[in-house]
């Protein structure tokens, strides 16, 4: 077995969320001399606000279909994720002594259910590898000589000028926590094809009535199905002030938001009880009332909460019709600040094999920067720590041949 030499370089990393943590790791572990620089006041607050939801790491489904979740990506993220796939995102987290676990459903989740333990030993292992980690410090760009220049706390810029440096700034969700794309400017300044970011894994907006909104914002509906051009995820939602977020809502939503946004709206269909078929549901309707109203009755004999026989109400058939197949008509998805993910990012023909961006020498990108979106469930934490790593194997081979700095 051949053995890669120790690569021998600086390299800066712009961002310290999961694909700048895995490029980290590798670089480190090679002998390079990593800095990690990010803007927020501590890295990886995405990852820790995911986590307070149970921090779900990948997926135990077979790869395949793991690797179909990624749409029109999938050609440039298929070898990256098989190079560090499912199996291997849960034996990384199980070093880290954090056990995993698949729940029913397939998800991937550390035993503690939560990510401030798994960030508190990467961050230690990355720190015994000699990786300093600089937090307050906001990247805007680059200055005449072409070093990278940063803002930090005490008003001082800050100049760098590494071997080769990675951008891992996140895509355009939840932009109080960090990603928030301000680099756009910056690389589109520089020629740099940026696709504009869309919210993805997002709620939809459904105009209910006031009645629904004010009694119902904020309940869970269990045991539901939600249905879409053909394609019907079961799961669980939550009915909002704006419409309707959730896991089963989250699955559909990227073919939501573009026929909403090519149409004007988009009709969705709600099953109020899939576990029934129709012909049980029309029996069990079809018992007596006794004197009861319609809500007891669908209560009694369908067990619909309160909330199921609202919405029941909103629609335009008649509730015992409706059951089965709600319509709701949905006129977009909530924005990028609400979103799990966005959809978006660098264009790929702006990257190499390696993930080194062709107008920019020694400069690469890794994670939600890049044009990519995928469904949760494991996904969209696998690709991040995918492209990292890949990214960081790309600058490898760069500082090994002794090409040049980031220019």
């Amino acid at each position: 077995m051949t053995v890669a030499p120790p690569a021998r370089g600086r390299v800066a990393i712009v961002g310290a969320g999961p694909a700048g943590l895995a490029a980290a790791e590798v670089l480190s572990e090679a002998g390079v001399a990593v800095t990690v620089l990010d803007r927020m006041p501590s890295p990886a607050r995405k990852l820790l606000m995911a986590g307070r939801g149970g921090l779900n790491l990948t997926h135990t489904e077979p790869l395949e279909t793991f690797l179909s979740r990624y749409g029109a990506a999938r050609p440039r993220l298929k070898p990256v994720v098989r190079a560090f796939p499912p199996e291997a995102v849960r034996a990384w987290c199980e070093a880290l002594g954090q056990p995993t676990f698949a729940g029913t459903s397939g998800r991937v989740f550390p035993q503690a259910m939560k990510a401030a333990p798994l960030l508190r030993a990467w961050l230690a292992r990355l720190a015994a590898r000699g990786v300093t980690l600089l937090s307050r410090h906001n990247w805007t760009g680059w200055d005449a000589d072409g070093a990278l220049t940063f803002e930090r706390p005490d008003d001082r810029p800050l100049r760098l000028t590494p071997d080769a440096a990675l951008l891992a700034l996140g895509g355009a969700s939840w932009p109080r926590l960090g990603s928030d794309a301000g680099w756009v400017p910056l690389l589109s300044a520089r020629g740099v094809a940026v696709a504009p970011f869309r919210p993805a894994n997002c709620g939809l907006l459904v105009p209910w009535s006031e009645h629904l909104r004010s009694r119902f914002a904020g309940t869970p509906l269990k045991r539901i199905a939600l249905s879409f051009a053909g394609h019907t995820v079961r799961g669980e939602a939550v009915i909002t002030n704006q419409g309707l977020e959730g896991g089963a809502v989250y699955a559909l939503s990227a073919a939501i938001r573009d026929a909403a946004a090519a149409g004007g709206t988009a009709t969705v269909t709600l099953d109020l009880r899939p576990d029934m078929t129709t012909e049980e549901v029309a029996r069990r309707l079809a018992a007596p009332r006794r004197g009861q109203s319609l809500s007891n009755h669908l209560r009694r004999q369908l067990a619909l909460p309160p909330a199921a026989i609202s919405l029941l109400r909103e629609g335009t058939g008649s509730p015992e019709t409706s059951i089965k197949s709600l319509p709701l008509g949905v006129t977009g998805v909530s924005g990028l600040d609400r979103a799990i993910s966005s959809a978006g990012g660098i264009q790929w023909d702006e990257l190499d094999e390696d993930f080194g961006l062709h107008r920019l020498r020694g400069l690469f990108a890794a994670g939600e920067m890049l044009d990519w979106e995928a469904p949760t469930g494991g996904h969209l934490l696998t690709a991040c720590f995918a492209t990292g790593r890949a990214a960081a194997q790309g600058i490898l081979r760069q500082l090994r041949a002794g090409e040049g700095r980031p220019g």
